[in-house]
């Protein structure tokens, strides 16, 4: 199995429903490629552009750290500059003031140390060490948001191709209902109005299987954008034989599922390296307001000719021996006033540390609200799953009943088509209901960091 990341929800959401959605598939068309929910998880992780781009910011992030750790490594810089100059001026060799045309080429290499930045350089450091998590750890969330929007795509597919079964046979149930009708008013057992109502009931299913139609549409649309496929691409995805799933666990305390979350979800933690990094902004704003040390050293050289001199000229290697010079030096620089610039930046430093732990009290608030929300809507799964698991023995046992009638002739096809509709339709509630009952007790594993399995 494809495991995406170390974090526990990724591993758990790598695993998700591997094995329940490997075997026992119905298969619609042969002629097109079906797409196991694992397979759409990989080519979402594998193209979406999102995670493309959360990856770069890392890699941006990771560039940073390094350079900042190099701003203490000691610079070395050379340079050789060259030219000619006209008119009076002085000569390099004899010092005299003459109308001359002098050439000039010199030669420097230099280096710089920095001793004390007020500790701005190492709090740089750290700061953007801290940044370099947060982004990995965006990118985590990232994943993590998109592994579950393709599990509800997934779902919301196959919930749509169950609808669009029940138009159908609705549609074929309000045909027959009008051939019928037609029939009793030509022998006048109907009036006008009563064809007009049958009438009124096909147009009505004839518009529910467009709604279905579309709606299928749409979410296969959804699925193949997160994955990012071309919108004309033609695909299946695969329904679990449910038959052979356990009633999942439904009974979970909220507060214990929020503050088990709080301990990895990456939402959390991607607010509170934030709210670090800004604490160590702070750090580093402050120190432009001490006092800057730093040492330097250099050495250089110089080489002039005089052109048309009637003096002799010193030679190359003996201008560059006699004019050889080195130099060491320390700078100290005190910060008296800049313009309250280093005040400033430490107050927009502090403000954006409150900034930082507002963001990370929110992702802890909509955290706390989504798990709230994610336990009663578990609940209300269970009791839909209840109510129409017994809607639909019901509607089984009304169904043989007629099946049984209908068999010696005492009810017409209309009526056995009507009950064996409803009886359909009761399966695919029912269904419906164990695929959403399913499916929101895996996010309550999903934010408990269990591994998702069936």
């Amino acid at each position: 199995m494809k495991i995406f990341t170390s974090s526990p929800m990724f591993i758990g959401l790598s695993i998700v429903l591997s094995v329940a959605f490997t075997t026992g598939f119905v298969q619609k068309s042969t002629a097109q490629e079906v797409i196991t929910i694992q397979e759409a998880i990989d080519k979402t992780l594998k193209n979406n552009l999102q995670v493309r781009q959360s990856q770069f910011s890392e890699s941006l992030s990771d560039e940073t750290l390094k350079q900042s750790k190099m701003a203490l490594v000691p610079t070395l810089n050379g340079s050789v500059s060259s030219g000619i100059s006209f008119g009076r001026g002085q000569d390099p060799n004899t010092y005299q003031i003459i109308n001359q045309k002098l050439l000039t080429t010199s030669g420097s290499l230099g280096t710089g140390v920095p001793i004390f930045q007020g500790w701005s350089l190492l709090n740089q450091i750290k700061q953007n060490k801290t940044l370099l998590e947060a982004s990995q750890k965006n990118t985590e969330k990232v994943k993590n948001d998109l592994i579950l929007q393709v599990i509800t795509s997934y779902l919301q597919i196959l919930y749509n191709k169950d609808l669009l079964k029940a138009a159908d046979q609705q549609l074929s149930v309000s045909k027959q209902q009008l051939d019928v009708q037609q029939q009793l008013l030509d022998v006048g057992n109907k009036t006008l109005a009563d064809l007009s109502q049958a009438k009124s009931q096909l147009a009505t299913s004839e518009l529910n299987k467009t709604n279905a139609v579309n709606a299928l549409t749409i979410s296969y649309l959804t699925l193949a954008q997160l994955m990012e496929m071309p919108s004309s691409t033609k695909y299946e995805v695969q329904a679990p034989v449910l038959s052979s799933f356990n009633k999942p666990i439904t009974s979970y305390n909220p507060d214990e599922v929020y503050n088990n979350a709080l301990t990895f979800f990456p939402d959390i933690k991607l607010a509170s390296l934030r709210t670090d990094a800004a604490r160590k902004g702070i750090d580093v704003a402050k120190g432009n307001l001490y006092p800057k040390l730093s040492f330097s050293a250099g050495l250089g050289s110089s080489y002039s000719y005089t052109f048309a001199s009637p003096l002799p000229q010193t030679s190359f290697s003996q201008q560059l021996s006699d004019r050889f010079g080195q130099n060491i030096g320390l700078s100290l620089s005190i910060p008296v006033f800049n313009g309250l610039q280093a005040k400033i930046g430490v107050r927009k430093a502090k403000i954006n540390l409150l900034q930082t732990q507002t963001d990370e009290q929110l992702a802890k608030n909509n955290l706390n609200k989504v798990i709230y929300q994610a336990v009663a809507d578990l609940k209300a799964a269970e009791g839909r799953y209840s109510s129409t698991t017994n809607t639909f023995l019901a509607q089984k046992d009304a169904f043989h009943v007629i099946e049984q009638r209908y068999a010696v002739g005492l009810v017409n096809s209309l009526d056995y088509s009507t009950s064996q509709t409803n009886m359909n339709k009761a399966e695919i509630d029912m269904i419906q209901a164990k695929y959403d009952l399913l499916f929101r007790a895996k996010v309550i594993d999903y934010y408990l960091g269990k591994q998702i399995i069936f």
